[in-house]
């Protein structure tokens, strides 16, 4: 939504008829009638997990929240479990444990769930095409998005696409 924002501001002086097409989205998106973002995407954290206790054995606050901003910021590039555990200043083995009893996957499956989250996004917020969706996301290659994305969101990017897109890229009707 701030990249919309963004850009309805960039529009408003050179092109205001582009500002009026970007804000009537920005309407779709914050009608009461449509779902939702948030619950369009595949959740940011496995299921169940929201206000959860830190558990025995598991990582801190802090560690959590590192190593989800650390992957975030590098979902273009291979992130390494190596990493992920220097981020949380822990051994690789003692990390990898840790974060699935803190998290309930394990750091590769979340590393998987953010880069589908940021696919649907992606798909939901441009036209590009599905191959360079994958490569963004730091996928190999449109192959890659579509198993892993059929085996977490249940359907096809394409499939998917098809059935959400209207919500960003279909300007409403104008006065």
């Amino acid at each position: 939504m701030s990249e919309l924002l963004a850009q309805v501001r960039r529009a408003l002086d050179h092109d205001p008829e582009a500002a009026h097409a970007f804000l009537d989205r920005l309407e779709v998106i914050l009608a009461a009638s449509e779902p939702a973002l948030d619950s369009i995407l595949l959740p940011a954290m496995p299921p169940g997990l929201h206000g959860r206790r830190i558990s025995k054995g598991g990582l801190a606050s802090w560690q959590v929240r590192r190593v989800s901003e650390h992957v975030e910021a590098r979902l273009t590039e291979p992130v390494t479990v190596d990493a992920l555990a220097e981020v949380a200043q822990l051994s690789t083995g003692h990390f990898c444990r840790a974060f699935k009893v803190s998290v309930g996957e394990t750091p590769h499956g979340f590393l998987i769930r953010r880069r589908v989250r940021r696919a649907q996004s992606l798909m939901l917020r441009t036209s590009d095409p599905l191959s360079q969706i994958a490569l963004a996301c730091g996928l190999t290659d449109q192959a890659h998005l579509t198993r892993l994305f059929r085996r977490m969101v249940g359907e096809t990017p394409l499939s998917w696409r098809r059935n959400w897109a209207h919500i960003l890229l279909t300007p409403s009707a104008g006065p």
